[in-house]
């Protein structure tokens, strides 16, 4: 039986894809298939793909002229080309132009908004729907999306996040210590300081809880374009609102957090939601996108862009243990029913021996 040789297609790499193909890659050598991972050499050193035992070619960053002339000479001899999103797919589908090699795309999150004013993403978007053999989206609305920008074949494949390890010692107390939250609430927010996550939201929510007594105390995790600004913004305002930066503890903080706090313009499968209800962490998010899809009934949903709704869920929380108790279970019941990441590299499989009607994929 000769081996499915496969290339996985990174652009610039957010934190959910990168990680999603070095899960994946794991999942497929470890079945036998040859995987060869495509992306700047930072996302190497940072997720370390040669270490789940695929190869890596290091290919520049969008933008640089000599990409696609590095993406086809990697994919050369390849048996299905894997894109993960938008950027790697339009780059990967201009790559194997004249090649008769099926292309997969999967389709993280959405590249642009619906208020008209993004017309080259939006052709993008086209480019890469219409290039796909078979394009995979993380929630329901992505896969419309898909549809109607012209993907022959799109269905759902809502991956898995890795799971991450237990915090350490399970000593929140120490955590919360360190960030100066003993004796009043703690408020995690995770991802990156850019403008769909919805941190002016919090910031204005954070305004609200002030008048909370004690005052909460809210940490971001993560670092972004928008830092400065949120910065100022908190100090201008006096605001009870930490900025820790990029941080490789996030199970730990939110294993200290009283409530954890999604405020996002738009998200499809987003990691603070999937890792907060893992452990059991009460959960206020933005009902946008795939969240309502992804956490069901775990988690109390509030409008987009809504201070005063995220602000008063939040305060509702803090005063109620038992709604808390309560959203810790269901956190966890809803986590056991999401897909595994063997499930999620079953459903890629099945997808690559459809393509290549090879039968040289091993059952799984």
């Amino acid at each position: 039986m000769t081996q499915l040789r496969t290339v996985h297609v990174l652009g610039g790499g957010s934190a959910g894809s990168s990680a999603h193909v070095r899960s994946l890659a794991a999942g497929l050598v470890a079945r036998g298939v040859r995987v060869t991972v495509c992306a700047p050499a930072a996302l190497d050193r940072a997720y370390d793909y040669v270490g789940a035992g695929a190869r890596f070619a290091p290919v520049p960053r969008r933008g640089d002229p000599l990409a696609v002339a590095a993406l086809r000479a990697a994919c050369a001899g390849a048996d299905v080309v894997h894109a993960h999103g938008l950027h790697a797919a339009v780059r990967a589908s201009v790559a194997l132009s004249g090649r008769s090699v099926p292309l997969v795309v999967t389709w993280h999150t959405r590249a642009v908004t619906d208020d008209g004013r993004d017309r080259l993403p939006r052709l993008l978007e086209r480019r890469a729907a219409r290039a796909a053999a078979v394009l995979l989206a993380t929630c329901s609305e992505l896969v419309d999306r898909a549809r109607a920008r012209g993907a022959r074949d799109a269905r759902l494949a809502p991956v898995a996040v890795p799971r991450a390890l237990a915090p350490p010692g399970g000593r929140p107390d120490k955590t919360r210590a360190e960030l100066g939250s003993t004796g009043r609430p703690l408020i995690v927010a995770v991802g990156g300081l850019d403008a769909h996550r919805g941190y002016g939201t919090l910031l204005d929510a954070a305004r609200r809880w002030r008048a909370l007594d004690p005052v909460p105390l809210v940490v971001v995790a993560g670092e972004g374009p928008l830092r400065a600004a949120l910065q100022r913004r908190i100090g201008e305002e006096d605001l009870p609102v930490l900025l820790l930066g990029g941080r490789d503890d996030v199970p730990e903080l939110l294993a200290a957090a009283d409530v954890a706090v999604l405020p996002s313009r738009w998200e499809a499968r987003p990691f603070l939601a999937q890792e907060a209800l893992r452990l059991g962490v009460p959960l206020v998010a933005t009902a946008v996108g795939g969240v309502p899809e992804l956490v069901g009934t775990a988690a109390e949903l509030v409008p987009g862009a809504d201070a005063g709704a995220l602000a008063g869920a939040v305060s509702r929380l803090l005063a109620d243990p038992a709604r808390r108790e309560e959203l810790s279970r269901a956190g966890r019941a809803q986590a056991d029913g999401w897909p595994s990441e063997d499930d999620t590299v079953a459903q890629v499989l099945s997808v690559y021996d459809e393509l290549t009607g090879s039968g040289r994929l091993p059952a799984v």
